[in-house]
């Protein structure tokens, strides 16, 4: 009797034990860290918070993402060493801001001519899957967008490619060759310096997405818009996760994060576009000057930045990559955007 009712109770003990261990192991929080580098106020820091956001609702709960943003876990041109190493668990930055590292998304950044946030931001994400470049094998890329056309935003007014000589341009990526190829000299710098730069006479103006005026307050220490949309390239920007943590992911927690992601890409690039139209207003309430190229303006400045293109395909022909490849897929891209 006295054995029966201990191998009961062993039973019971049993039971009690797995339950409370699969329980504690269901109830487990994944805690992730998420470095963004635009501030939390702008609207980029926004919908990544609100991305981070879905994905703890969609999950009931069971991941928590810490977001830092304005850089204040890891650096913009730190991030990306920041996810392969483990500093940062899902990081956002821009593919620009270490120039040289990802040749094949670089073309991504080039003066293609985007019309809207929304078209770069679909085409980057296009491409990527086009292509898939070996240069982000050690990491889970989410997802990526990019911001509208770049423009040449300045403290005096540019109105005809003559009066870009000289001039100190913010610039980073391609951007910076295109400020060479019409005349100027390129001062690299991440988003988050160009304010002060642009106060204190360090650079004479920056080439940048309208959005900057309003979203960094850049408006505030310009004075003209050089509308050069023809040449207007864009930064193309990353979401990515350590490939390791990625791993650690149940099955249904990935395909919430996957799921998230590729609505987000909308999301993203619907926000650039928004963005772009509240820097417009705001420059405007300040009294700033949109200055229009004239035809043969407009012309002579696709032509000087020509070169840029060339280049960038020469150069890939030299690493064996498929830089010729690359500049058609996106070429095709943004064409069929409208369609």
């Amino acid at each position: 009797m006295m054995k029966k009712f201990l191998t009961i109770f062993g039973l019971v003990v049993c039971t009690v034990v797995f339950c409370g261990v699969s329980k504690a192991a269901k109830d487990d929080v994944i805690t992730l860290s998420y470095s963004i580098f635009f501030p939390p106020t702008h609207a980029q820091g926004i919908a990544g918070e609100n991305w981070a956001r879905e994905i703890e609702k969609r999950t009931a709960g069971r991941v928590k993402i810490n977001v830092y943003a304005g850089g204040t876990l890891a650096k913009a041109p730190e991030t990306y060493t920041a996810v392969t190493g483990g500093i940062a668990d899902i990081g956002m930055s821009c593919f620009a801001y270490t120039r040289g590292r990802f040749p094949v998304m670089e073309a991504v950044d080039l003066p293609l001519g985007y019309p809207d946030g929304k078209t770069a931001t679909m085409a980057a994400n296009e491409f990527y899957k086009k292509m898939k470049p070996a240069e982000l094998d050690d990491v889970k890329v989410l997802y990526l967008h990019a911001h509208g056309p770049g423009l040449l935003h300045t403290k005096k007014p540019v109105k005809t490619i003559d009066d870009m000589k000289g001039l100190k341009v913010r610039s980073t990526g391609f951007s910076a060759k295109v400020v060479t190829a019409l005349g100027g000299v390129p001062v690299a710098m991440p988003q988050p310096a160009t304010y002060e730069a642009l106060q204190k006479g360090v650079v004479d103006g920056t080439f940048a997405p309208i959005e900057t005026l309003k979203g960094w307050k850049q408006a505030e220490v310009v004075k003209y818009t050089t509308n050069c949309r023809d040449i207007g390239y864009t930064t193309a920007m990353f979401v990515v996760m350590n490939k390791q943590k990625w791993a650690q992911l149940p099955t249904d927690i990935q395909k919430v994060f996957t799921e998230v992601s590729e609505e987000w890409i909308r999301v993203q690039g619907e926000t650039w576009d928004r963005a772009d139209q509240e820097g417009l207003l705001f420059t405007r309430e300040l009294g700033n000057e949109i200055i229009e190229l004239d035809p043969e303006q407009n012309a002579l400045w696709v032509e000087a930045a020509q070169p840029v293109l060339d280049e960038y395909i020469e150069g890939m022909k030299k690493k064996n990559l498929p830089g010729e490849q690359a500049v058609a897929e996106l070429q095709k891209l943004i064409k069929n955007s409208g369609k």
